[in-house]
């Protein structure tokens, strides 16, 4: 009788928070694990959200074209990698502010080399870098596939670049054998050079790379270069006894986009948003790309051209900067401050740091704790330990790099940086939830005049 109940008052809330994020909870996971299984890559990510947002009237500005905005719904893409999407209201912005949400579009991964190919024991495989920090480990003995980005000579002569994906499982990393290392449980590490090296086929099937992308490539074309990254083919599920977790590759950060995307197309229309989704974020940030690039701050002095403008339009806004959270490991809780670990699925974590790898204040956490107590979305506090170091986020990059106001929060997670992830489904409804009510806040603006 008590499990009938508390299952009934769980679906009694999971109904009222559905009706307020204005999506059932149940349509909102199936656009969510679609979205995950079609973003292999960041291309995939924004070309996904490119086209999500033409299908809902925005219209696509190019960099290279004058601008000439009027109140209404725009987006613009640099590197095929990164994007912004907005939306501005008929009240001039150096009054309102901008209503802003961030997150990044890259994961952590294996990413093809310039020249990958390499012939060893009758085998063909692809030397691959390691792209940011990744945890190597879970990498071995997984279907993987490739997907990315490949630049071409076209018949022609001109240059094309395309977004492909394989979909199909084509390599595989193998463990060594416990019977040839037995202190592999005990002692065994990996080796970025020699240890993670994919194996394709036997090396007869492709004498040259242009052989193994031969598909994507037309009679007469070329290929140049690429940027194409390996992942693992399993897709993204439901999991738990009662489906209550989400299992994925890339959820860092690849959820977040989600949710600041699905928020951004219930914004009221009267009001200034903007979402920006940047890559490179898991590498440092300092790319044209990235956050430490220019790409929003370029944006702000083409809609805001004199610098007073711009200027004031930033002093009125706030930056919530999404992205996951370490949530409390149950085999290892020494790892967390004691008052500061967010528990998977009871809410979303504020991140805080006192040396500013988080861009959380006591104002910016005031009015978005205030926002959610308004709405009953359930918020948890993040604190690192003392005596470990801190991961940082696109927050304070931003928040230095165009002096606005910033706000560090995001979903707990559990394996982060592994080839797949698991988060709380209620925190990622609730994300979504929390950032369509800050981008719908009838009172914003007056905190930060």
């Amino acid at each position: 009788n008590q499990l009938l109940i508390q299952k009934a008052r769980s679906l009694i809330e999971l109904k009222k928070n559905s009706v307020k994020l204005g999506m059932n909870e149940s349509a909102f996971k199936k656009k969510l694990l679609g979205f995950l299984h079609k973003s292999p890559t960041p291309f995939h990510v924004v070309s996904y959200i490119a086209e999500t947002l033409q299908q809902q009237d925005f219209a696509e500005l190019k960099e290279v074209e004058k601008w000439d905005i009027e109140p209404g719904k725009y987006f613009v893409r640099r590197n095929d990698s990164s994007i912004i999407a907005f939306q501005l209201g008929k009240r001039p912005i150096e009054e309102t502010g901008l209503r802003m949400v961030g997150a990044h579009t890259d994961s952590p991964g294996l990413k093809l080399k310039p020249l990958p190919m390499i012939r060893r024991k009758g085998l063909f495989q692809l030397g691959v870098e390691v792209y940011g920090g990744a945890l190597l480990n879970p990498w071995f003995d997984r279907d993987l596939s490739i997907a990315g980005r490949i630049t071409k000579t076209k018949k022609n002569g001109k240059i094309e670049s395309i977004i492909i994906d394989a979909k199909e499982p084509l390599a595989f990393i193998p463990s060594l054998a416990i019977h040839l290392d037995r202190e592999a449980n005990k002692n065994r590490s990996v080796n970025a050079e020699t240890d993670i090296v994919p194996i394709i086929s036997a090396d007869h099937h492709f004498p040259e790379l242009d052989d193994f992308f031969s598909a994507n490539l037309k009679k007469g074309e070329t290929l140049l270069n690429t940027d194409l990254f390996f992942y693992d083919t399993n897709q993204a599920r439901l999991v738990g006894a009662k489906n209550e977790f989400l299992a994925a590759a890339r959820l860092d950060n690849q959820l977040s986009c989600f949710c600041a995307i699905s928020a951004l197309l219930e914004a009221e229309p009267s009001n200034s948003c903007l979402v920006v989704l940047n890559d490179h974020e898991e590498v440092g940030s300092a790319s044209h790309v990235g956050a430490d690039g220019s790409f929003l701050l370029d944006f702000l002095n083409r809609i805001a051209e004199q610098p007073e403008r711009r200027l004031r339009t930033v002093a009125h806004s706030l930056l919530v900067s999404t992205d996951n959270a370490h949530a409390v490991h149950p085999n290892y809780p020494e790892k967390h401050e004691k008052n500061h670990g967010p528990i998977i699925n009871k809410g979303i974590a504020i991140k805080h740091n006192a040396n500013q790898r988080y861009a959380t204040n006591s104002e910016t956490a005031g009015y978005f704790k205030r926002l959610c107590m308004k709405n009953e979305i359930p918020l948890q506090e993040f604190v690192n330990r003392g005596d470990m170091a801190c991961g940082s986020t696109i927050g304070p990059i931003t928040a230095s790099k165009i002096g606005v106001r910033t706000l560090d929060l995001g979903v707990p997670t559990f394996g982060m940086h592994s080839i797949r992830e698991l988060a709380g489904i209620h925190d990622i409804f609730n994300l979504g939830r929390g950032l369509k009510e800050f981008f719908n806040d009838a009172g914003f603006g007056g905190e930060f005049s």
